[in-house]
């Protein structure tokens, strides 16, 4: 372990949420390689990069990564020989560190290749509750790409708690890097419940093949103390609705 993870978990206290079980360790990674989920491999320069868990084996030491052909940060952040590693399964965040990084290029696709880790962090990604938007309501958040200022976008709004929320990308949208802070994001909910806030998006998750996108996952940045009291309002009138619902 580096001393990155070494000054993380003294600094903030997280000897309860560190896993050294290699039974742990391999079945997070197994959940992340069989879910396809992305991961951000975040290196000591500066440089980030998203992949997948393509493998891992204990016993050679070893997990791979699948990364992008054209992905220009690559040969950067090999250079730093070490990675931390954040992915997200469900309401949990994965973190690791991974060293030894090397490049394994084939004919058409590439892999990352490091130590296998012997330490992880789990932690809970949300405190608050999330609720899924009733099934007669449309709600949308509309911004503009952050990497393509020109393009206004309207994502529908998927769950939403009070301190995050999670967005529909379709797959003819362009995608958006992790780690991106999206401002100037209005969130209309219902007729009575508009959030002016900033998103930073903290992971892609991929849905079944038929949803045709990907689900974002993002972090609430500044919604305001006004914001936060009508989505309080409205992740409190929304459960109520759901539980006179479960009654009929």
């Amino acid at each position: 372990m580096n001393s990155r993870t070494k000054n993380t978990s003294a600094d903030g206290n997280l000897g309860d949420f560190r896993i050294t079980s290699p039974v742990e360790i391999g079945a997070m990674l197994k959940h992340l390689a069989d879910g396809n989920v992305q991961v951000s491999l975040n290196a000591p320069n500066g440089t980030s990069i998203t992949a997948s868990v393509w493998t891992s084996d204990a016993k050679r030491d070893m997990v791979s990564f699948s990364v992008l052909n054209d992905e220009p940060r690559l040969d950067t952040l090999v250079e730093c020989d070490e990675a931390m590693v954040i992915g997200y399964l469900d309401s949990i965040k994965v973190q690791f560190d991974v060293n030894n990084l090397v490049l394994v290029r084939g004919d058409k696709e590439r892999a990352l290749n490091g130590a296998y880790p012997r330490a992880m962090f789990r932690f809970q990604r949300r405190n608050g509750f999330r609720v899924q938007p009733m099934l007669h309501t449309t709600p949308v958040a509309k911004l503009r790409h952050p990497m393509i200022p020109d393009m206004e976008l309207s994502l529908r709004v998927l769950d939403v708690s009070i301190g995050g929320c999670a967005l529909f990308l379709p797959n003819d949208v362009p995608a958006i890097d992790p780690g991106v802070l999206m401002n100037g994001v209005t969130i209309d909910l219902d007729a009575n419940t508009r959030v002016a806030t900033g998103l930073r998006l903290q992971h892609i998750t991929s849905l079944n093949p038929e949803s045709g996108g990907v689900r974002l996952g993002c972090e609430m940045v500044n919604p305001g103390s006004q914001g936060l009291r009508s989505l309080q309002l409205y992740i409190d009138q929304t459960q109520k609705r759901r539980r006179l619902l479960a009654t009929e």
